[in-house]
């Protein structure tokens, strides 16, 4: 057994994000959704050639050429981070100073930020992700389709929201956007993000 397709436990309790996320969402999101991703993933790494490596280059280097592990791999990767950009009373436009410096820089500001973060999210078209990454040492905001990830287009990400209904149809019905602004404006844990953008700018 790999230790790369391990459910990690959530970093906090199943109700400590209501009422933005309630706990049976996360019971259903985390218990099944990322469970079925680390199970199959375990299943499909045997036998691919790629069991010695981290799971990002398990990431990488399933894109494109095995699809099957690829998606499990990618959404495994995705959901580890995903429990982690979230906290209870999270939020808030107050951002560590150099990612703020960066957000200013690159994004055009805190504000525009938001706007832009919401809208990939919003109109990432079916299930997928919205982004913002670090590539060629700027930050960038992007949206991509089911397990994929800016990893597997030369991009760090350091922040991301799941956009799979899974992820919000129990607390918002099909109500996409006002899940984003409820994740954005109450959820995310800036400090991890913080935490990976030093990074992935290192």
């Amino acid at each position: 057994m790999s230790t790369k397709f391990t459910l990690p436990p959530l970093p906090f309790a199943y109700d400590a994000l209501g009422p933005y996320m309630s706990a049976e969402t996360l019971e259903f999101h985390h218990d099944k959704h990322h469970q079925a991703y680390v199970t199959n993933g375990e299943k499909l790494l045997e036998g691919s050639g790629l069991e010695i490596l981290p799971l990002e280059d398990i990431v990488k280097e399933s894109f494109g050429k095995n699809a099957s592990l690829f998606n499990n791999a990618g959404q495994h990767y995705n959901h580890v981070h995903f429990w982690n950009w979230m906290k209870p009373n999270g939020g808030g436009n107050k951002l560590p100073g150099k990612l703020q410096a960066a957000v200013d820089s690159d994004l055009g500001g805190f504000d525009k930020l938001r706007a832009d973060f919401i809208q990939a999210g919003t109109t990432q078209f079916g299930s997928g992700w919205a982004w913002i990454a670090v590539k060629n040492g700027k930050l960038e905001i992007s949206k991509t389709a089911n397990g994929e990830s800016p990893l597997v287009y030369g991009g760090k990400p350091i922040l991301g929201v799941d956009v799979w209904e899974h992820s919000y149809y129990i607390d918002y019905r099909n109500a996409r956007p006002k899940y984003l602004e409820a994740w954005f404006d109450n959820l995310v844990n800036w400090e991890h993000v913080e935490l990976l953008f030093e990074e992935a700018a290192a």
